[in-house]
């Protein structure tokens, strides 16, 4: 498994690392799966012995049941792993039991720890922007945690691109710890991180953190043509608000299925190498119910779109730019590459 420093940090994690969403079972999460401490340690051993290194979960991922079971799974071989998770939900019926106010923030992540059986998060993230709270009080907090020893390093997680440059910007002119990652949504079919939020990530040292890269399934290859989504979907049980343009998901699945054939591989592979080999992606979070479904997306580690391959895949995908990107590229192409180069 070949290991990528997050951002412009010196932390350094697996291409591809294991989300937890499917651990617990209890809450929302329920209706992604319910894996005991049993079920959910197969799938970490199987994880490591593959060369991932990351786990990544949160407090509110089955109200905090995940963080027990990872907790759990990571018994005795701790210090080889990073683990990764997230704070800002609502943990409790008080006014100040969400969001990333100094008061949430040091008590979810003490809550978190003991729920860990860890004395240290390697990388703690704000699971959500607070517009409420200012960002120097988040980021004090943060750097409190980081100078106790209780996290090594800080990242955010669905910040829209000017919100996370102001709070590295804040950081680098008070010295207060800074984001190094930005956990996003990203895919071949949710591409809308591409026009802000990569290229400020690759301007200023944050690194990607991308999930859901199948979309809950829809690019494993299950759904295509001749294969409608079922009626009840993880999509619609979790209360995403995504909109699929079916014909644009067929168009992308027929591409895939194609290259999945011509190399030996699923399309869920090829799916997940598209993201994996994208600039600026350090890690892709990994989700899976059982083994059969782990082994298979590792196995996208193993190899690697050609050049022609990830042209299809981008075509196929494509959509029309939005305002004020379309004005750029036609009149000033030139002089704004799509992807910036990642500054040192």
């Amino acid at each position: 498994m070949e290991q990528r420093f997050l951002g412009s940090s010196g932390l350094s994690v697996s291409s591809l690392s294991l989300g937890t969403m499917t651990f617990g079972g209890k809450g929302r999460q329920a209706a992604m799966g319910a894996l005991g401490v049993e079920p959910a340690s197969r799938l970490v051993d199987i994880a490591i012995e593959h060369g991932v290194t990351l786990f990544d979960t949160a407090d509110i991922y089955s109200e905090g049941l995940a963080e027990e079971v990872l907790g759990a799974t990571l018994k005795g071989r701790r210090q080889n792993v990073q683990v990764a998770t997230k704070a800002f939900s609502r943990m409790g019926p008080g006014p100040n039991d969400l969001g990333l106010s100094r008061d949430h923030l040091i008590r979810a992540c003490e809550d978190s720890l003991r729920r860990l059986g860890t004395d240290y998060i390697d990388l703690y993230q704000a699971h959500s922007m607070d517009s409420i709270t200012p960002m120097e009080e988040t980021l004090e907090a943060f750097d409190t945690l980081v100078r106790q020893g209780k996290v090594r390093y800080i990242g955010c997680s669905n910040f829209s691109a000017w919100q996370t440059a102001k709070a590295v910007a804040i950081s680098r002119r008070t010295g207060l710890a800074r984001y190094i990652s930005q956990q996003i949504q990203y895919s071949l079919l949710v591409r809308d991180a591409e026009y802000e939020l990569i290229p400020m990530g690759l301007d200023q040292g944050v690194g990607v953190m991308a999930w859901s890269p199948l979309v809950f399934g829809l690019l494993s290859g299950k759904v295509r043509r001749d294969a409608p989504p079922p009626a009840e979907s993880r999509l619609a049980a979790l209360g995403s608000p995504i909109e699929v343009n079916w014909e644009r998901l067929y168009r992308i699945v027929d591409v895939m299925l194609e290259i999945a054939a011509t190399r030996g591989v699923t399309p869920a592979q090829v799916a997940l190498n598209w993201v994996r080999g994208k600039p600026g992606v350090d890690t892709v979070i990994l989700g899976a119910r059982n083994e059969e479904q782990l082994r298979d997306n590792l196995a996208s580690a193993a190899w690697d779109l050609t050049a022609e391959e990830m042209a299809r895949l981008d075509e196929a995908s494509a959509v029309p730019d939005p305002y004020p990107f379309w004005h750029q590229q036609k009149w000033a192409g030139a002089r704004n590459p799509r992807v910036p180069a990642r500054r040192p």
